[in-house]
């Protein structure tokens, strides 16, 4: 029985799930839904506070924004890319497994989803060691490694070294990473919340909580997860994809 067609309080055989102030598992799952999209504009919000941030800095200091992007590691950024575009299509398929009654299927995709994304974490912090190493952790984040990179001379071609071109400055650089690890950073505290919630999702799965009259949380964790991964696709180019045709070494 599809799940806005499930019976009521009112009815016999109620779906366990159906809780008391909603009058049918519809409009449980309608209000489950406005919920998440409101959070997700909440998000938005909050996400664009840093996004605006990144324009006017990059507007204000293209140089040295180009020579920070220029230092990311571009496959790294790439993998991670290609990850989340998998974890989504196995999120998906996990949303619709549940949907038909697929137990063991959305199971399997559930579990994909969550190694995906704890790849992507892993890849990520491969990529926060490596700022670490080269000392651009900016500020005073880790007392023991303040931002301090290496600048490189003209004609090194060392990749641990910042080779910065004329008119940027390594204080103007600090700038983009401060941004780099706002962005980057908040995006991995939601893919940590993310995993954590699939995790939850795949032990209910487990336990055989969700049938076709009821699979509106793995709907729903669905949204949230599409949602991280699109914000993603716009960090991607944002930073790493700055000035790579300018050919800055890094």
């Amino acid at each position: 029985m599809p799940e806005g067609l499930a019976t009521t309080h009112h009815e016999a055989g109620a779906h366990r799930a159906l809780q008391h102030h909603f009058e049918n598992m519809e409009q449980q799952r309608e209000a489950g839904t406005l919920g998440m999209w409101v959070f997700l504009v909440t998000e938005i919000m909050f996400f664009g506070g840093l996004f605006l941030a990144y324009t006017l800095y990059r507007y204000k200091y293209p140089e040295a924004f180009a020579a920070a992007s220029n230092h990311l590691d571009i496959r790294l950024g790439g993998i991670n890319t290609v990850v989340l575009i998998f974890s989504s299509f196995t999120m998906a398929m996990a949303v619709y497994s549940t949907q038909v009654g697929k137990r063991r299927n959305s199971i399997i995709c559930l579990l994909l989803t969550i190694v995906l994304g704890l790849a992507f974490l892993g890849i990520k912090a491969v990529e926060y060691h490596e700022k670490y190493r080269d000392h651009l952790i900016p500020g005073q984040l880790i007392p023991g490694n303040p931002f301090n990179p290496d600048v490189a001379k003209p004609g090194e071609t060392d990749p641990h070294k910042l080779h910065l071109p004329p008119g940027a400055t390594v204080k103007n650089v600090e700038m983009f990473y401060w941004i780099y690890f706002a962005m980057t950073g908040m995006h991995a505290l939601h893919m940590i919340i993310g995993v954590g919630l699939l995790t939850v999702l795949t032990i209910m799965a487990w336990r055989g909580r969700f049938s076709p009259e009821y699979h509106a949380p793995v709907e729903i964790s669905g949204l949230y997860w599409h949602f991280v991964d699109i914000v993603w696709i716009f960090l991607f180019p944002l930073l790493y994809l700055l000035g790579r045709h300018l050919g800055h070494g890094g």
